[in-house]
């Protein structure tokens, strides 16, 4: 996908009134943003297409999709978009097919799951009782002597007459 100079030279000046040049040196960095955009989006297309051709594997083993069909039938035609129409087709009927009955949960499974709630559950507890314990509510006792002092602070200005009062206070407020 090349990109259309002129049309990004346009869009910049719109948004921000700012004229550049075709030559200008940010054409080479838009060029290697798309670059390494392109082979980062190749790469994660590899690793989806890896993904699909083992979920289509392990649909298959499970009885989820015909036994037939080949993983690289199913998983390339869904991700190759030159796939003719009949093979498409073809892929979408079987994948509609009904799947194979959803097993039941087991005892076992359900005492797993149990066992992982309870254990979320004391987990949940016991950051809250470590945080309950690591944590001092209040103030400390440094803290309650500072607002004692500012107390009799405030009280002592308080008592004096009011001109020596405003200049304190102005000088408390720099």
């Amino acid at each position: 996908m090349a990109m259309d100079q002129h049309k990004l030279r346009t869009l910049v000046f719109e948004k921000t009134g700012v004229k550049i040049d075709i030559d200008d040196p940010v054409f080479a960095l838009v060029a290697l943003n798309e670059a390494v955009l392109e082979d980062a989006v190749e790469r994660h297309i590899a690793a989806i297409d890896s993904a699909t051709r083992e979920l289509v594997r392990r649909a298959r083993d499970v009885g989820g999709l015909p036994p037939e069909r080949s993983v690289e039938h199913d998983a390339s035609n869904e991700l190759d978009p030159g796939a003719g129409a009949a093979t498409r087709s073809a892929a979408d009927a079987a994948l509609s097919q009904p799947h194979a009955p959803a097993t039941k949960i087991t005892r076992h499974e359900w005492r797993l799951l149990a066992a992982a709630a309870g254990v979320a559950v004391l987990s949940a507890l016991l950051v809250l009782a470590g945080q309950a314990a690591f944590t001092k509510p209040g103030l400390t006792s440094a803290q309650t002597r500072s607002l004692q002092e500012a107390e009799r602070l405030r009280t002592a200005i308080n008592q004096l007459d009011p001109k020596l009062r405003a200049e304190i206070q102005a000088q408390l407020s720099k």
